[in-house]
């Protein structure tokens, strides 16, 4: 065993490997029982006096406000249990093959993305945060030669099984700020799946509106698409009722993009995204702060 793997056997690794355990146990039930035990999490997460659960409540009251305090307690409740189905579809994502993710999914519009490999042209699948995230990425992966761009976790040993599970899934793993290898597979009539839509404060962010409301955005999508010729496909994933599995829709490629304004362009694909979000509000990932400032001057909505 090499010296950087055995320090992977330190105390401090040892409640990281009890979780992956947990999720290789998991990834050995029916799925029926896979997404019970996962919304049980999460309705048992929602009862704990949770800090994430205000960030839930901010992020409905400020895109949602037209809904009633009612309608937006009961849009908590659901938002939970399909946050902890995650957890579930987590130890499907890492260790179930890839006939098994095949017979969960149907696809629609996946001619679209053929259509454009096989004229030889580079595809961005563009996905964006919702609780489908790590399951739709499979979905991906298990029917296309696609890479697959992730950020690296906090946890080494987290990055080491994510790479070595779901990199033998894909044609490749990307860094998220490894933008020269994401140019080099696209020019090279390459598919990369992507979702750049989280809070981003990194250099060249801009404020862009989101639900109307300014949110520090990532106009990389647009950098991406003029630096490679690549065409860019709208990808969204919604978990269906019951043990349906799950549908995965690409449309088109977008049409005049991009344009000569990066910031209206993310304006564009932040509107596609929105439209989304409002017909399945639930299965959106409010749990993450996606409202964030870039500075002192605007707004600290999660104060």
């Amino acid at each position: 065993m090499s010296t950087a793997a055995a320090r992977f056997l330190w105390p401090r690794w040892w409640p990281t490997w009890l979780a992956l355990w947990l999720l290789r146990t998991i990834a050995r039930w029916p799925y029926d029982r896979q997404l019970a035990f996962g919304a049980a999490l999460g309705d048992l997460a929602r009862r704990l006096p949770l800090p994430q659960k205000r960030v839930v409540r901010r992020n409905l009251s400020l895109c949602l406000p037209e809904k009633s305090a009612a309608e937006r307690a009961e849009l908590l409740q659901r938002h939970f249990r399909e946050a902890g189905i995650t957890l579930a579809e987590t130890a499907v994502v890492w260790f179930a093959s890839d006939a098994r993710i095949r017979e969960l999914v149907q696809f629609e519009g996946l001619d679209e993305l053929d259509r454009v490999t096989a004229a030889g042209r580079g595809a961005i699948l563009l996905a964006a945060h919702f609780t489908t995230l790590e399951i739709g990425a499979r979905c991906a992966t298990a029917t296309r030669r696609v890479h697959a761009v992730y950020k690296p976790s906090k946890n080494a040993l987290v990055t080491e099984f994510f790479r070595k599970y779901r990199g033998a899934h894909a044609a490749g793993m990307i860094a998220s700020d490894d933008i020269r290898k994401m140019v080099r597979v696209l020019r090279a009539g390459g598919v990369v799946w992507y979702a750049p839509d989280q809070a981003f404060r990194g250099k060249g962010a801009l404020m862009v509106p989101f639900f109307g409301i300014e949110a520090a955005s990532n106009p990389a999508t647009s950098r991406l698409a003029a630096l490679t010729g690549a065409a860019v496909l709208p990808y969204f994933v919604e978990r269906l009722p019951g043990t349906a599995g799950y549908r995965v829709r690409i449309a088109a490629p977008l049409e005049n993009f991009p344009s000569d304004d990066p910031q209206a362009d993310t304006r564009r694909i932040h509107a596609l995204i929105e439209a989304e979000v409002r017909r399945n509000p639930a299965q959106y990932l409010w749990l993450h702060k996606r409202f964030k400032s870039l500075g002192d001057d605007q707004p600290e909505h999660y104060a």
